[in-house]
């Protein structure tokens, strides 16, 4: 399966912050489909034509208009989240839930976080129940991989031979949200065993669009992934080019924001 090196993320679609419920707000009641899929439609025009996020039913139908309006298919990395324990809500049981991502044309199916380690066991290092689900996906002619926030996940499933393609790991130079230093995520990356995807490589909007890209294109190996989500076209174009120019190890040259208080610099 080819795949971009940069994937369009979707928590500045969607309303996932990572700052505050207030800009949670912002963002759900800002986006439309229409302005989801004019973000889409920019990175279709560099091929980029993959997308990771949740089973959200706005998402799906953006997707679908980009396809319309572009022509081009878009790769389709679904993380949905579903029942580990007895109990929970029927729509969320695990066959429910694959069913869904393969009627909507999943081609990879990554458990997310919350499922991935809830069923971690660090003591006696394996992932519970993994086989159950990865036979699932399978069935479902899709490709298994695990989204995870801790550190282990890539190398107890590497150590078990767990039936996966790819890992989604979180990854950023100011250690947002991870469980260990940066250095420590770079060695596991480049010890793992298949493709890594890295998550959140401006630490949610803490870090300067080049200073988090310089740091992760720099240090992940060329079978590996960023994946970034982007508010606005113009967002979308920016990350693109700057990351291009990182890629070709050229300094980035993009006109910059301007206050006041630079003008001296002018």
């Amino acid at each position: 399966m080819s795949l971009p090196r940069l994937i369009i993320g979707t928590n500045w679609f969607l309303g996932y912050s990572h700052t505050s419920l207030a800009k949670d707000r912002f963002i759900k009641d800002l986006q439309t489909r229409n302005r989801i899929v004019e973000v889409l439609l920019v990175f279709l025009t560099y091929e980029i034509d993959a997308v990771m996020g949740p089973l959200h039913p706005l998402l799906e139908e953006s997707i679908q208009e980009a396809e319309q309006r572009s022509g081009k298919p878009i790769t389709r990395i679904y993380t949905p989240w579903f029942n580990i324990l007895p109990g929970g809500p029927e729509e969320n049981e695990p066959e429910v839930v694959f069913d869904q991502c393969a009627q909507w044309h999943a081609t990879f199916c990554m458990p997310h976080q919350a499922v991935t380690d809830a069923l971690l066991d660090r003591m006696h290092r394996t992932i519970r129940d993994l086989d159950r689900y990865t036979q699932m996906i399978r069935e479902r002619g899709m490709i298994p991989g695990l989204s995870t926030h801790m550190p282990e996940t890539p190398i107890i499933a590497d150590e078990t031979g767990a039936d996966v393609e790819t890992y989604i790991q979180i990854y950023n130079a100011a250690g947002f949200l991870m469980q260990v230093e940066a250095d420590w995520v770079m060695k596991i990356i480049r010890n793992a065993k298949k493709p890594v995807m890295a998550i959140k490589p401006l630490a949610a909007g803490r870090l300067l669009p080049v200073v988090g890209l310089s740091f992760v294109w720099s240090t992940i190996r060329p079978i590996d992934m960023v994946v970034i989500g982007t508010t606005t076209p113009e967002e979308a174009h920016e990350v693109v080019n700057i990351s291009l120019d990182l890629l070709h190890q050229r300094i980035p040259d993009y006109e910059l924001q301007k206050t006041r208080s630079k003008k001296s610099l002018g």
